[in-house]
């Protein structure tokens, strides 16, 4: 049989494919166009993919596929209509980023929290070099302990926030916009209230009707308590042009985005209006994207192919 990687950099050179050679042939590639997806998997038995889209002009000469696997949670790439039609499985991967959000989500809050990008600054352009202070206040900031975090979204991600911001010593309520969510652990809020009690938000939700747009101009009015704002949900759920006004305008305090509207971010993005870089931390959608991460999708992948085909390796 063959396997074909279609994107083989979305998961990270450093994760090694070796052992799906057992399987028969692997063809690997870096990037695939939708083009060059038709051709590279017209003999696969597999297709393995984070990003590429996956119908019929992509995989239509495909026909001796099996089974696409996806290297992620996300099945919006799939024409799942089409994949029936052909007979062919899916798969993707489900709660395998957990932790790894979960610490990126705290890394952030606490580089934003405590000025660490300002002192570090301060230090590196050798202003502290034989300073007249010892201590310095420049950029003062508080502890996470006693103030109240805010959870959009409290599925397995948000309650693994929740637990470590329990242990923080803060207060965590929730919102959830499905309404379906509930926890006898944590108190469960409308939009408008965890607006005006939060001192730190923070969101896990996923993108829809419901969420796109959810922090606009109107939300970040609300906010009392000028809160940080923590994003490595889906960048859809704030709207940037009003996130920016809302810094300029002191109605909350910072936001880190792990997530933003268009990945990669463009040149015009109105995220790079914004100046003061101490109050705005933006990483490129790496949150899920620890070693152990990356290594637990393969892990998976192998897994569900291996479930699939043993009975023919065994022959």
């Amino acid at each position: 049989m063959k396997i074909v990687f279609l994107d083989r950099k979305s998961i990270g050179e450093d994760i090694s494919l070796d052992k799906f050679s057992q399987f028969g042939d692997v063809d690997i590639y870096d990037f695939s166009s939708n083009d060059e997806a038709r051709e590279r998997t017209k003999n696969a038995d597999v297709v393995v993919t984070c990003k590429i889209s996956i119908n019929a002009k992509t995989i239509g000469l495909a026909s001796k596929l099996k089974m696409v696997c996806i290297t992620g949670t996300g099945i919006n790439s799939l024409d799942i209509e089409y994949l029936e039609s052909k007979n062919i499985k899916w798969r993707n991967v489900r709660s395998y980023c957990t932790e790894s959000v979960a610490q990126h989500s705290f890394a952030m809050l606490l580089c934003l929290l405590e000025n660490i990008r300002f002192y570090d600054d301060y230090v590196r352009d050798k202003t502290y070099v034989d300073d007249t202070q010892l201590k310095h206040f420049t950029n003062k900031f508080n502890e996470i302990s006693g103030k109240t975090w805010g959870i959009v979204g409290l599925g397995e991600i948000g309650r693994e926030v929740a637990k470590i911001a329990t242990a923080f010593g803060a207060k965590v309520i929730f919102y959830s916009a499905s309404n379906r969510t509930i926890s006898e652990a944590y108190d469960k809020v409308n939009f408008e209230d965890l607006l005006e009690q939060s001192d730190i938000i923070s969101i896990h939700a996923p993108e829809s009707k419901k969420t796109i747009g959810l922090f606009n101009k109107e939300a970040f009015i609300k906010m009392k308590k000028r809160p940080i704002i923590i994003n490595v949900g889906r960048g859809s759920i704030i709207n940037e042009i009003d996130l920016v006004e809302a810094l300029n305008k002191n109605y909350i305090s910072a936001a880190g985005l792990d997530v933003i509207s268009k990945e990669p971010m463009r040149a015009n993005s109105e995220l790079l209006k914004f100046i003061p870089n101490n109050r705005l931390l933006i990483t490129p959608h790496v949150a899920w994207a620890s070693v152990e991460s990356r290594r637990r999708v393969i892990d998976r992948i192998f897994e569900y192919i291996y479930s699939e085909f043993k009975d023919n390796m065994e022959d």
